[in-house]
């Protein structure tokens, strides 16, 4: 059985990198023209080619979103453009207009064309119509329940790539149109204002629900779907597609990293003891802002799974720093700053070959050699004393104790 594919965002071309860096199998981006998500740092022509490039050097795969919903005045340039992805070695679209799979396949045929979650396919009848179309996968809805992936994939003659991990849209399988109707920004045209976030006074008739002191909004849960991995690889899915393309480097390397482990070791040792998982759970957690549950896999979500008030994500801090170079005979660190710290704190460290590793820091220096009671000028160069074995594009964080774990 070929082994299931770890599919991680990409923003920008520094993100693509540190997401392939970190252990992802492919990595899926928006192009400037025909991709959902517009404030996304969207990819031009010559950016997907050096990302396609330093993906084929490291054995990985780009696949480009080309998943709006075209009206007739934004059809100019499409053919044009399937053709420029497929001749720089795009690997796969990502495409939710019938529109555009068919004019892939008929003028870029050596893409792959992947069906998007927004057509809310549930079932294998609907995997299978794809299949008979040509498509070459199909992405479910987020909507499906662990045992309708499994019954899906089970009868299924297309490969199934299914949502693990990230933000959960309120809307079906994304199919918003408050955004349009409120601000004349079409979601499905990339100009998502995300509404459902917005801050509202609640009214049943004319009596008011909320108090002013507590507006209300509406958003769910993002998805932690860590505890179905192992079903999902016994399942036969083909791709684990984490999301966030709008999200920092340090985002998307922690959960690349975490999970890329938590993969091959479900392929080494089978299903993991619970006390185990709570690592995975642990190391996931360092870089969420939102709090997480299950989604729709065990079932409908109840009321806890919804986050009614908060209305966006908030930013966190751990992330102190980025090792420039390292010198294993000096054990000297060149980091670049990203938050506010001392030294001689305790931190974690953790990179493309590392996995998270504690130490206390020793002295700070300036790249002239002075001595710094604390690093706080972001993106500044600087050196460090470290105990442990460090590598060129990993991480360090601040050791905090969080566990946001939450199960309904």
């Amino acid at each position: 059985m070929k082994k299931i594919e770890l599919l991680a965002p990409a923003g920008d071309l520094e993100r693509l990198k540190i997401a392939i860096l970190y252990g992802a199998d492919a990595v899926y981006l928006g192009g400037k023209q025909f991709s959902l998500r517009s404030r996304a740092s969207n990819f031009d022509i010559e950016d997907i080619a050096k990302g396609v490039q330093f993906a084929k050097e490291h054995n990985a795969h780009v696949h480009v979103t080309v998943n709006m919903l075209p009206h007739e005045e934004d059809m100019d340039g499409l053919k044009e453009y399937l053709m420029e992805l497929e001749r720089v070695g795009v690997t796969a679209i990502i495409a939710a207009s019938p529109t555009i799979m068919m004019c892939a396949k008929k003028y870029a045929p050596k893409l792959e064309v992947h069906v998007s979650t927004q057509h809310s396919s549930t079932n294998s009848a609907a995997a299978n119509y794809w299949k008979s179309k040509g498509m070459d996968r199909v992405v479910l809805a987020r909507e499906a329940t662990l045992e309708e992936i499994k019954q899906s994939a089970k009868n299924s003659d297309v490969p199934l790539e299914v949502f693990l991990h990230g933000a959960m849209c309120i809307s079906y399988s994304g199919r918003c149109v408050l955004s349009n109707n409120m601000t004349g920004r079409d979601a499905n045209r990339g100009g998502c204002a995300q509404s459902c976030r917005w801050k509202y006074r609640l009214f049943e008739k004319n009596r008011q629900l909320n108090d002013d002191m507590h507006l209300f909004s509406m958003s769910s849960k993002d998805l932690m779907g860590a505890d179905y991995v192992a079903d999902l690889i016994e399942a036969g899915v083909a791709s684990l597609k984490i999301e966030g393309r709008m999200k920092s480097a340090y985002y998307i390397a922690t959960l690349v990293k975490a999970y890329r482990l938590l993969i091959d070791e479900i392929y080494e040792k089978g299903r993991l003891t619970p006390e185990r998982m709570k690592w995975y759970y642990d190391e996931l957690a360092k870089a969420e802002n939102r709090p997480t549950g299950v989604g729709f896999f065990e079932g409908q979500p109840r009321y806890s799974g919804q986050l009614f008030g908060i209305n966006g994500a908030g930013v966190t801090q751990e992330f102190i720093a980025y090792v420039l170079d390292y010198n294993e005979e000096t054990k000297e660190a060149t980091l670049e700053v990203r938050n506010n710290f001392k030294g001689h704190i305790e931190a974690e460290v953790f990179g493309p070959s590392i996995t998270t590793t504690r130490f206390m820091f020793n002295d700070l220096y300036d790249m002239d050699g002075n001595v710094m009671e604390v690093a706080k000028t972001p993106m500044q160069i600087i050196k460090a004393k470290v105990p442990c074995k460090m590598e060129k594009d990993a991480m360090i964080r601040k050791v905090m104790v969080k566990d946001r774990r939450e199960v309904y």
